[in-house]
């Protein structure tokens, strides 16, 4: 099995000792010159990208399958695709502390993938909090980046936060509560895909309905998610933030960046999506599709189209101003951004102020957050230990 032994040496000094070595476990597809790198999200494995995996290499054989790529009778794309687990699910280390799981540290796991292949430059596309990781990866090596592409991404902390409304709130609960294949199946699906989409008829069946029997077979192959894998990942989403010389670094590096969003998203919410390609002006590209969280497969050829776009777009050193749809004029917040990093970068006045500001504010989301989710538990728990009291007849 192709694992890469993640150098101790890369792991910050916060990690635990017990936490060095982490193995990461990933496949290649397809031979040629262009390299990409792909980087799933929250509890999900290298499978997930699939349909991307698909067209971007022209098959879904692993290099080091029974057939090489190129001998299972498809035509290469000449590009070859590496999708790997993120530590803490699939085949992947599950280190047992929290401080081994950031976007930064999983960030040098992925660096330290390409170092493994001898990869010098690649393409990098993240989905969710694979779409965090790869804003690190290019805010801590932007020389290596070609391109970046961002599939239904926040800026991470408060903005984790799925908008709270009865649907949302109802799949939480559902989440919370599923113990088996079958009960995380059916949430799954309501996370991933659009209402509209899972209603769809083909042939005689729903989508969800053919849906289901395939998230339960995945799910019952690879097995849940562990504790460990699940709250490190979680503390690595509600943890990660861009600095503004991150951003700077990110938006000056000279790659083109795709940020791609469902609208009808109900894990990540499309303003903070924007928000952040707005930061990225004028490097970032918007693109807007018609469905939920998993868009890549509820909008398959549309989002493959866009990451051939970015791929197109590097190769013929497009500048900014001929990339971006995008204007500096779309908001006031946009210009306000540009010119405090600017300042920021030029060694002027630290926006200490408004720094400290909105830490507190992420601050106070996550305890609100927390309190919410406490109290829904002492409820629950207060409910269930309720017990009928059987009461005598009374004496004469």
């Amino acid at each position: 099995m192709p694992f890469c032994e993640v150098s101790s040496c890369q792991n910050a000094p916060e990690s635990a000792a017990d936490d060095n070595g982490i193995r990461i476990f990933y496949r290649t597809y397809g031979r040629g010159p262009t390299k990409i790198l792909l980087i799933i999200g929250l509890a999900g494995t290298h499978d997930s990208w699939g349909p991307q995996i698909k067209a971007l290499a022209g098959t879904l054989s692993p290099n080091d399958d029974e057939f090489p790529a190129g001998d299972d009778g498809t035509e290469s794309t000449g590009m070859e695709v590496c999708a790997f687990d993120n530590r803490g699910m699939g085949r992947s280390s599950v280190p047992t502390k929290k401080s081994a799981y950031t976007t930064t540290l999983m960030a040098k796991d992925a660096i330290a993938v390409m170092d493994h292949l001898g990869w010098e430059k690649a393409h990098v596309f993240g989905h969710s909090m694979g779409g965090m990781i790869a804003c690190k990866m290019a805010a801590l090596v932007p020389c290596r980046i070609l391109s970046l592409g961002l599939l239904n991404v926040t800026g991470g902390g408060y903005e984790c936060v799925p908008k709270l409304d009865r649907q949302t709130l109802s799949i939480a609960i559902r989440f919370m509560r599923a113990k088996t294949p079958q009960q995380r199946a059916a949430v799954d699906l309501d996370t991933h895909y659009s209402k509209e989409y899972l209603e769809e008829c083909v042939g005689t069946k729903t989508r969800r309905a053919i849906l289901y029997q395939e998230y339960v077979k995945g799910i019952s192959s690879t097995g849940m998610q562990s504790n460990h894998g699940f709250d490190g990942q979680i503390n690595a989403c509600w943890t990660h933030k861009l600095s503004l010389a991150e951003l700077e670094a990110i938006r000056t590096a000279g790659f083109p960046v795709s940020v791609i969003h469902g609208r009808h998203d109900v894990i990540a919410q499309l303003c903070h999506a924007k928000r952040l390609a707005q930061k990225l002006y004028p490097s970032a590209r918007m693109v807007e599709l018609h469905g939920g969280h998993l868009v890549s497969h509820e909008r398959t050829e549309e989002v493959n189209k866009a990451l051939f776009d970015l791929i197109k777009a590097s190769e013929e050193h497009l500048t900014p101003d001929e990339w971006t749809n995008l204007s500096i004029n779309t908001s006031g917040w946009s210009k306000t951004w540009i010119t405090y990093s600017r300042i920021n970068s030029e060694g002027g006045p630290c926006l200490s102020f408004m720094v400290d500001y909105v830490g507190k504010m992420h601050a106070f989301m996550l305890y609100l957050f927390g309190l919410i989710v406490l109290a829904f538990g002492y409820i629950r728990r207060s409910i269930r230990s309720l017990r009928p009291v059987k009461v005598g007849s009374a004496l004469p």
